[in-house]
């Protein structure tokens, strides 16, 4: 009975110690994300503000009335360049996806940063195309869904494996036809994409958050503290993939023009 008693004991013990490292794991997942998003908004802010001015003696290009791009403005979204900033973010994923495994936690957790000021970039002309008080009120819808659906992700015993199977076959779908209609501008194309896109990522930020815990709970044992560090970048960098994409697709819908 003494036995069996610290048996018991034993096993509540490391079921307590994986609980708590997976509390610490789903938390660096999270922090890391927010900073992410923190430097995207702050970069694309930034640069838009470099690229406007009021002053027509300084200006390349008109937008409005009483807007104007600078040179450096015409440079990242009149010229060819704006190709390079607008597809920047998709090869950069696909060459991080690749190298984490070469690189250290913390060295995972930079590139993971300048990837996010490189998105900044590319969506940076949010700002001169939809009104500030738009952005703000779609951020928050964006956030509180997020959460929701990050937090049933987490807790659902419903395993969300086939569902994120066709979800991530939709995505590429859903990367290709985006990608035609940047050259066929189709208004009800978009349309059709940011409605489609919204269901594919708010399913998404579910299974990916699923997903994560149960990686997590798989590998803790093992004890490899490097693993778990680069596997909570990526963890943290598909859920950023979420909310960003989720928030463009609403923004697509919801948002006020200037």
């Amino acid at each position: 009975m003494a036995e069996f008693d610290t048996l018991r004991s034993g096993i509540g013990a490391r079921t307590a110690d994986i609980d708590a490292g997976l509390r610490a794991h789903m938390n660096k997942v999270y922090g890391t994300m927010s900073v992410g998003m923190l430097i995207t908004f702050a970069a694309a802010w930034a640069v838009a503000g470099l690229a406007v001015t009021a002053d027509p003696s300084a200006a390349v290009a008109q937008l409005s009335a009483d807007k104007f791009l600078t040179s450096f403005g015409y440079a990242i979204y009149g010229s060819p360049l704006k190709w390079v900033i607008m597809f920047a973010p998709l090869l950069f994923v696909f060459g991080f996806s690749a190298a984490i495994n070469r690189m250290s936690a913390a060295a995972a957790q930079l590139v993971f940063y300048v990837f996010a000021g490189v998105m900044g970039l590319s969506i940076s002309s949010i700002f001169l195309v939809f009104t500030g008080e738009s952005i703000v009120q779609v951020f928050l819808i964006t956030a509180i869904a997020f959460a929701g659906l990050s937090l049933y992700g987490y807790t659902t015993k419903r395993d969300l494996g086939p569902i994120g199977t066709f979800l991530i076959m939709g995505l590429i779908g859903l990367i290709v036809a985006s990608i035609v209609n940047i050259f066929i501008a189709s208004s009800a194309m978009s349309f059709a994409i940011s409605v489609i896109g919204v269901l594919i990522f708010a399913g998404l930020t579910a299974y990916d958050t699923q997903n994560i815990k149960n990686t997590y709970l798989a590998h803790a044992h093992h004890g490899d503290s490097e693993w778990l560090g680069k596997s909570a970048i990526m963890g943290a960098l598909s859920l950023y993939l979420n909310f960003i994409n989720m928030f463009m697709m609403l923004l697509q819908l919801f948002g006020n023009r200037e």
